[in-house]
């Protein structure tokens, strides 16, 4: 069954990944509707909490994957599926998330940007290790590189040109920004989800034939990344807000980006794919049940 999965070839081109980065950038502009320089100006004078942030995403995560692959022994390239989607940026959806779910918002999305540059080192970096210390997936193994203008490119589309357009708004037309703050997030919500309803049905087939193989590891793989954020940042002692900031931040990944690094370097391998996409749908049906849950929930020192 391993030669099978591996041979699966999903329905994925970059007209899709353009299309999910717009998706993406129509979720940020909303939540910028509702942030202002002196948030950011308020997370860069936390340094500590960006550090926490970013340790999580970019150390702790791939190393309690590790750890995970060794426990349950998942088919190889199901195995180097995870410790690729693990060591890939943080996915800027865990801004929508954040947001929702009362959390430090601004924190988020700067988290989000330095763990995006860092990824330029950190994703081959720990994709490598981790892979070379098993036999398994040592044997799959590929050397790549991250192109620096390309992810300089979907920084900017995604976070950089609505972020700026959004708080651009806020300011000058505080008023139009309160009004249409509530339907552009319930909007973009929407199309988001529409979009992942979209791709799942492309390759609808290939996860009711393969999907027993990922839907359990990835639950518990996601699961993992949650809890060790949370849990990190609050051993930590940061507010309730970043607690919450860091936990998105670390438990919700870039995962189209795995999906072209698996096409690109790994041929397209079936199990790294299906476990990469299937990664990519259920940390948003994630992110939204856990963002449901602390929403109802006002932080400790929040206004309500």
């Amino acid at each position: 069954m391993g030669e099978a999965i591996d041979q699966v070839r999903l329905n994925f081109n970059p007209q899709a990944q353009l299309g999910l980065s717009l998706v993406l950038a129509l979720v940020m502009f909303g939540i910028a509707l509702d942030l202002r320089v002196a948030d950011f100006k308020a997370a860069l004078k936390t340094p500590k909490a960006l550090a926490i942030g970013l340790v999580s995403h970019h150390l702790l995560f791939p190393a309690f994957t590790f750890l995970l692959i060794q426990a349950v022994r998942p088919l190889p390239s199901i195995a180097l599926g995870m410790l690729l989607v693990s060591s890939c940026p943080a996915g800027h959806i865990s801004n929508f998330f954040t947001h929702r779910a009362r959390g430090n918002a601004a924190l988020s999305v700067s988290i989000s940007t330095l763990s995006t540059a860092g990824a330029l080192f950190f994703t081959p970096l720990n994709v490598a290790f981790w892979g070379s210390l098993d036999p398994a997936m040592n044997a799959l193994l590929r050397s790549f590189s991250l192109d620096p203008l390309h992810m300089l490119f979907d920084l900017s589309l995604i976070l950089g040109l609505p972020l700026a357009a959004g708080m651009f708004i806020a300011h000058r037309y505080a008023a139009l920004a309160g009004k249409v703050h509530g339907p552009m997030r319930n909007f973009s919500l929407l199309v988001l989800v529409g979009f992942v309803l979209a791709a799942l049905a492309l390759n609808w087939g290939f996860f009711l034939q393969y999907g027993r193989f990922v839907v359990v590891v990835v639950f518990i793989h996601n699961a993992l990344a949650l809890a060790s954020g949370y849990g990190l940042a609050r051993a930590a002692g940061l507010a309730e807000r970043d607690c919450r900031a860091v936990a998105f931040e670390t438990g919700i990944q870039n995962s189209g980006l795995g999906l072209v690094l698996v096409f690109n370097f790994f041929g397209g391998l079936g199990g790294m794919a299906i476990v990469t996409a299937w990664w990519g749908i259920w940390h948003i049906v994630a992110g939204m049940a856990l963002s449901t849950f602390w929403m109802q929930r006002v932080p400790a020192g929040a206004t309500p």
